[in-house]
């Protein structure tokens, strides 16, 4: 995996710390496991740390840096209190691809040894991800032996963000599914006396994205080739997976994911289609947003179109399954009405 410095203002405050070790860290700063005995494991965000939380169950210790709606992974500034996090983890999971960028820096400040999960890895649109699909391919052969024989992790080719590929990949239950059978391979690595509960909860976890899958599916036999807009390209994973057409324009949703004003002929070519009627769902990021936004928003409900809000952290008290659930059955709703 490569660790590269991509936030230097990481480093100017926790360079300065002196970060020490902690019970059963090894020889080159990483730790196995906590005081309990569980796998230390540092994801950046909730969502990420729900799916570790699902798969490692009671042999893990979870930590999440960022678990606010109010924190943007683009934009955040980590602090010495996360070097240490870092340095002390088993286990570290990433998304990749800019989104996240501060955990690379983190990574390479802290010297942790910790073997580090990237999610992005395992996405088939992936620049380097070719073998995402053969590890997906043979159903009887255990998730995460897989993840664990097939898939070589990109290593070496870093995560910077690349134009036109959609880092939300949280939103790909099929990511997903594979990302969690690469995280009971590698917990299985650092605390080989709980293999087998590593698994069955991947296993058990498979079986809920199965279940997430079906549900897309009822909304694709229903509504394929649907049109929506989406004002940031957060669910199109999903979105697609239901057989839904983005209609957006690529501008629109570019601009507002960069935190740019929206071209005026773009804003025009988007209102004008909210006007047209062929749009049957918008979808809105509501931890980004800006004039054009609320404009367009506001345009949708004048229309009577449905407008329906997927964050990009966890809501209060959900999993990562019950969130998705929820979004689906959201969508469905949506497009019923």
């Amino acid at each position: 995996m490569t660790r590269r410095i991509l936030a230097p203002v990481v480093l100017g405050a926790a360079s300065v710390l002196a970060l020490a070790g902690c019970a059963g860290a090894s020889p080159s700063g990483g730790a196995s496991a906590d005081a309990s005995g569980k796998v230390t494991v540092v994801a950046s965000t909730d969502v990420y740390g729900s799916i570790a939380e699902a798969v490692g169950g009671d042999y893990v210790d979870v930590t999440s840096i960022i678990t606010s709606p109010t924190q943007d992974p683009h934009e955040y500034e980590a602090s010495a209190q996360d070097q240490l996090t870092l340095k002390n983890a088993g286990l570290v999971i990433e998304n990749g691809a800019g989104y996240d960028s501060f955990m690379e820096a983190l990574v390479e400040a802290s010297g942790t040894s910790a073997p580090v999960i990237t999610a992005v890895d395992y996405n088939h649109d992936y620049p380097g991800a070719e073998s995402h699909d053969e590890a997906h391919s043979d159903e009887s052969t255990p998730a995460a032996t897989e993840a664990a024989d097939d898939h070589d992790h990109a290593e070496g080719e870093g995560h910077d963000h690349i134009e036109g590929f959609n880092e939300h990949v949280w939103y790909d239950p099929h990511t997903v599914e594979d990302l969690a059978a690469a995280i009971a391979s590698e917990l299985g690595e650092i605390a080989p006396d709980h293999v087998a509960d590593f698994n069955a909860n991947a296993e058990a976890f498979t079986q809920q994205i199965a279940g997430l899958e079906d549900s897309l599916g009822q909304i694709e036999a229903k509504d394929a080739g649907a049109k929506i807009f989406v004002t940031e390209p957060v669910p199109v994973y999903l979105t697609t997976a239901a057989g839904l057409d983005n209609a957006t324009p690529n501008e629109f949703s570019e601009s507002v994911e960069e935190g740019q004003d929206v071209p005026p002929a773009t804003l025009l070519e988007s209102l004008q289609l909210l006007d047209s009627g062929e749009i049957r769902v918008m979808i809105v990021n509501p931890q980004t947003g800006g004039a054009e936004v609320t404009q367009v928003q506001d345009e949708a409900k004048a229309k009577n179109i449905p407008v329906i809000e997927f964050t990009e952290t966890l809501p209060e008290g959900q999993t990562y399954i019950s969130w998705m659930q929820s979004n689906i059955t959201a969508l469905s709703d949506a497009l019923a009405a």
